[in-house]
């Protein structure tokens, strides 16, 4: 078995097996339209945290669950309400802290964006840098969650593809493929980017997964 094929053959175990997107995870339909985006956000800042992926998706779904799936209810919510909300999906630890500034992080979008965050994306115009910064400044996902926001996102922004950031990469390199996000792309489909992605972090983040891909694929 040549090196190509024994990559493209984890690649495809890999999106197989684990290859869900947190937002598919959370029960988000990621589109190009104010909601889903906002939720996108919302989501990626949760999966920041020191705390486990299962516990932020928890949170997330609690928090949409309660209606609070669009900045204006976001921030017009009770800051009580919202901390309420995280407990229930588990994300205790980090509860009241969070429940700010998932309200002032609504605040800014409205403010600055009409609470879209396509008009975001205009304003970068492209620009990948200009786009981090400008997420930067919205309180809460801080620089990993803009990382988990651009690799979930990238499906409806395809200027942003490849999007495979270096806790993808770590994830990669683990596997036995390549440490380079233009190759490591070229073994999935354009349109699987994303999902490939949120694998290769579940292999960074879990040495369990690297062996059951390695087992599936036979490598």
């Amino acid at each position: 078995m040549s090196p190509r094929i024994g990559q493209r053959d984890l690649a495809r175990a890999l999106l197989e097996r684990h290859g869900e997107t947190f937002a598919a995870q959370s029960g988000i339909r990621v589109a190009n339209t104010p909601q889903p985006l906002y939720q996108l956000l919302v989501l990626a800042g949760l999966l920041s945290a020191r705390i486990r992926a299962s516990v932020a998706v928890a949170a997330a779904r609690a928090l949409f669950d309660a209606g609070l799936r669009t900045p204006r209810r976001m921030a017009q919510a009770p800051w009580q309400q919202r901390v309420d909300a995280l407990g229930e999906g588990g994300y205790r630890r980090y509860d009241e802290r969070t429940a700010t500034q998932l309200g002032d992080g609504a605040t800014l979008l409205l403010d600055h964006y009409g609470g879209d965050l396509r008009r975001m994306r205009d304003a970068a115009d492209g620009d990948l840098r200009a786009l981090r910064s400008a997420l930067r400044k919205v309180p809460g996902p801080g620089p990993a969650g803009c990382d988990i926001f651009l690799r979930e996102v990238q499906v409806v922004w395809p200027e942003l593809a490849p999007y495979l950031d270096a806790k993808a990469v770590q994830g990669a390199e683990r596997l036995g493929l390549p440490g380079d996000s233009g190759r490591l792309a070229r073994l999935v489909g354009a349109d699987e980017t994303a999902a490939f992605a949120s694998g290769l972090v579940r292999a960074a983040l879990d040495r369990s997964v690297v062996e059951d891909v390695r087992e599936a694929a036979g490598v």
